[in-house]
């Protein structure tokens, strides 16, 4: 792995002035950046989005929300009423081994007691006109192909790339004295310095489709921890990964399915096929058939556990799915980029608000902040990942784990990563217990 240059000082917050000069630079408007963008402006930062498509656009995600994303979104100032077009749910009901179990969110202190489900189409339009609307300066139609460095110190000062498409494309250079990857999984920024990814740390892939259905309407969102090719209905066959189907509440279901890196299956697997064996084989009365289609199928993949470390470099904080932080347990990426891109914040306003080597010590602190947050809970998960991996520990865990609600109720906790670490009920004291003694992954 690429290491960093030696560190040297930060320069100050210079006055706002237009032009392609900010204080901080944020490269990709999704989740991450968005919300890293609209915590910047609203420390009167001058803040540049970077965004290399145009709104709105698409995006393969499940579409789902647990309680951890709701309060990521209502700490950054999203209306996630009902009223606003969001489709609150109960918990997740789980499938497997001939068990259905429904299982409510957990009512904690720290999470609210709902999740949700929104389409990404508007999603992430709605995040970055949120950004704008606190000051940030969003430049669509702009692709970020590579960081500019400091000849003399190595520290990143800004980035280069394009701006507009075809014969109006022209190249375009931006500079500022902190940037912030939040360009998603093809991570280009850190890519042209030589960060690459820890091929040891587990990675996902992610197919998924809309299909009008009757199904639209739904108190949980549903995970199928088996699936099952029926087409041949006398030979059923066990297909790899897990399935997911949530009603979006407009007379469409998001229905997907996902397959680890520790399968035997990743990468030798048609995953679109794999989705119509499975589709197939569903009640016909759920609508979950090509004629129903809405779109094509779509894929993703999915950078977990940490996966592209460092997470600062002088100059550079790679923040959301650019650092690996989509959640090795259940797949869980939106949550873990606003997370991710809120703790960056913070720590980019106390560096601009210092001068020195102060400045250097509040960036230095991001990745152990990220630590701590997250990285030993990261380290069960991508040890879960592992396990699971094994199609035969998967059927014994479906087998005589479902059938026993306080365990799978714990399970919710553990794998949602929803608990309190202080003063919750005895579940909430064990998973604390688990982080607190497990070495964090680095």
């Amino acid at each position: 792995m690429a290491q960093p240059p030696a560190e040297t000082s930060v320069p100050s917050a210079a006055p706002k002035v237009a032009g392609n000069d900010a204080d901080v630079i944020v490269v990709g408007a999704g989740p991450a950046g968005s919300t890293a963008a609209t915590y910047l402006a609203r420390a009167g930062l001058d803040v540049l989005l970077l965004e290399k498509s145009t709104f709105p656009r698409p995006k393969v995600c499940g579409d789902g929300f647990t309680p951890r994303g709701m309060k990521q979104l209502i700490d950054v100032g999203i209306d996630c009423s009902e009223r606003n077009g969001w489709l609150h749910n109960r918990g997740l009901r789980v499938l497997g081994g001939g068990v259905s179990l429904e299982l409510d969110w957990p009512d904690l202190a720290n999470f609210p007691d709902f999740g949700a489900v929104r389409p990404r189409q508007d999603f992430d339009e709605m995040l970055a006109r949120h950004a704008e609307k606190a000051g940030a300066r969003l430049h669509e139609e702009t692709s970020v192909t590579e960081a500019m460095t400091d000849e003399r110190t190595g520290r990143v000062v800004g980035v280069k790339g394009h701006v507009g498409r075809g014969k109006d494309k022209r190249e375009v250079t931006f500079r500022a004295p902190l940037t912030l990857a939040c360009d998603g999984v093809s991570a280009r920024v850190a890519l042209s310095l030589g960060m690459a990814k820890n091929d040891s740390r587990p990675m996902g892939v992610a197919v998924r489709r809309y299909y009008t259905s009757s199904r639209t309407h739904d108190d949980y969102l549903e995970s199928h921890l088996e699936l099952w090719d029926r087409t041949e209905p006398k030979s059923p066959k066990l297909l790899p990964g897990y399935g997911w189907i949530f009603g979006m509440g407009d007379g469409t279901s998001n229905v997907g399915l996902g397959i680890l890196s520790t399968s035997r299956a990743y990468g030798s697997t048609d995953y679109r096929a794999l989705l119509k064996s499975w589709l197939d084989g569903t009640p016909e009365e759920w609508g979950y058939r090509d004629e129903n289609a809405v779109g094509t199928v779509g894929g993703a993949a999915l950078p977990m556990g940490f996966n592209r470390t460092p997470h600062y470099r002088p100059g550079l904080l790679l923040v959301g799915d650019a650092g690996g932080m989509v959640n090795p347990f259940n797949g869980e990426g939106i949550a873990y980029a606003m997370e991710s891109a809120s703790i960056a914040a913070a720590c980019s306003i106390q560096s601009l608000a210092r001068s020195g080597s102060a400045a250097e010590h509040a960036l230095r602190n991001y990745p152990i902040a990220m630590r701590q947050a997250l990285g030993s809970y990261y380290r069960i998960g991508n040890l879960f990942s592992k396990a699971i991996g094994n199609p035969t520990v998967m059927r014994l865990a479906t087998r005589h784990g479902l059938p026993r609600k306080t365990l799978m109720a714990f399970l919710l906790k553990l794998l949602a990563n929803l608990h309190d670490p202080k003063d919750g009920d005895v579940s909430d004291r064990l998973i604390a217990a688990m982080t607190r003694l497990t070495p964090s992954v680095k």
